[in-house]
């Protein structure tokens, strides 16, 4: 099978209490789990998750060495899986994740993660770039409420515009059952 499981930045400090809290961390993360075990088996050795390690602290979350940079335990990495680690949206970008891919020789992405309107969408734009088939998990992603001036985006219209403009021409964007299903 040429098909990776692509697990993007789901981190302690994107859940309640953590220095940068998404909108329903829970249950992107618990549909990611689901997916993740899916790969677990039937896909042992295509499984790649992605760290965002803070370059530096003034970011204020993923800083080294607290616990908010943690992969959550909902999708805890086994020991045999890949994890890479970034210091920018792009999980592509100064990276050994496109090099790990090709050694696999892997052609298609299912990807899952946080926040869907940073780092889920530079990751899906830049694998699509790079030739990959990509397929979006939309309800195993999350992301938060954004602002510009006076103007306030609930963290449910930032997540569907994204995932909007996403599918058809940059992925192909499913629910985590209509993955689990497509794939019985």
């Amino acid at each position: 099978m040429s098909t990776a499981l692509i697990i993007v930045d789901i981190q302690n400090d994107y859940f309640p209490n953590g220095n940068m809290e998404l909108s329903n961390p829970e249950k992107a993360a618990a549909n990611a789990a689901k997916i993740l075990e899916w790969f677990r088996q039937n896909n042992k050795d295509h499984i790649f998750h992605v760290q965002h390690v803070a370059s530096d602290p003034a970011l204020g979350f993923f800083v080294p060495g607290t616990e908010g940079v943690k992969i959550n335990e909902s999708v805890q990495p086994l020991e045999h899986e890949s994890i890479i680690i970034k210091q920018f949206p792009n999980s592509f970008l100064n990276t050994e994740l496109e090099q790990k891919l090709k050694e696999k020789e892997i052609t298609k992405l299912v990807v899952v993660g946080m926040m869907t309107h940073m780092c889920i969408d530079a990751t899906v734009r830049a694998a699509v770039d790079l030739g990959y088939e990509t397929t979006l998990i939309e309800d195993a992603c999350a992301t938060k409420e954004l602002s510009y001036q006076d103007k306030i985006v609930p963290a449910e219209q930032v997540h569907y515009a994204f995932i909007s403009a996403l599918n058809g021409m940059y992925c192909n964007v499913v629910s985590t059952a209509d993955f689990l299903q497509l794939n019985n």
